[in-house]
């Protein structure tokens, strides 16, 4: 169903996306510092769990609106590049990485990682400025080429901000100390998808 051309182009995005830290990885790191390596991983699986949810929500809704208003598609994919040019700009201007989460059991931590994710809901909103510019709606539905993006996506987050809490102790310090450059390495990212999304067909 998915062309091996997008899906080379978008597997080092998503990759790209992943590394770059933010609330989620955050919680993993800080939960990784104070409780431990199974903490770090649970509550990286609560992070992707609450990422499916958003990209099963914003899969069926843009689904619909494009099997309605096919113009539909076009008019979503100029408010992602607002929405990502947007993102570079918060990115380069952001302050330091925090990472003041409590340490928890791994329970807690699964569930702070999935509500940490769900109630964020500009997550929902980066997922339908990010993952249309992969889809390809004469390929065949919609939703489940949503939905196959956003569980790579959601997989690969699983296992980058796994790590980066079980290996809280070296990364962390690392994360912290460049956090202005990962600014900007972020926001050349959100800026170079939004280009790519204002000029494709």
């Amino acid at each position: 169903m998915i062309d091996t051309v997008i899906l080379l182009a978008f597997v080092p995005a998503a990759l790209a996306l992943n590394v770059t830290p933010g609330p989620d990885m955050m919680l993993c790191l800080a939960q990784g510092m104070r409780s431990g390596r199974m903490a770090a991983w649970s509550a990286s699986a609560g992070v992707s769990a609450g990422a499916l949810v958003h990209v099963t929500v914003a899969g069926l809704g843009l689904g619909a609106v494009v099997a309605a208003v096919p113009q539909a598609f076009t008019v979503i994919r100029w408010i992602g590049v607002a929405y990502l040019v947007y993102l570079a700009v918060q990115a380069v201007r952001g302050g330091a990485l925090r990472t003041d989460a409590k340490g928890m059991s791994t329970a807690r931590a699964f569930r702070a990682g999935l509500f940490t994710n769900l109630s964020n809901l500009k997550v929902i909103w980066f997922v339908l400025a990010f993952i249309p510019q992969f889809v390809v709606p004469e390929a065949g539905p919609v939703f489940l080429q949503f939905l196959a993006f956003g569980a790579m996506i959601a997989l690969g987050g699983f296992v980058v901000n796994g790590l980066v809490g079980a290996y809280a102790g070296t990364l962390g310090r690392t994360l912290i100390q460049s956090s202005k450059a990962l600014g900007y390495f972020t926001g050349s990212i959100y800026m170079a998808l939004a280009a790519r999304m204002a000029v494709m067909e």
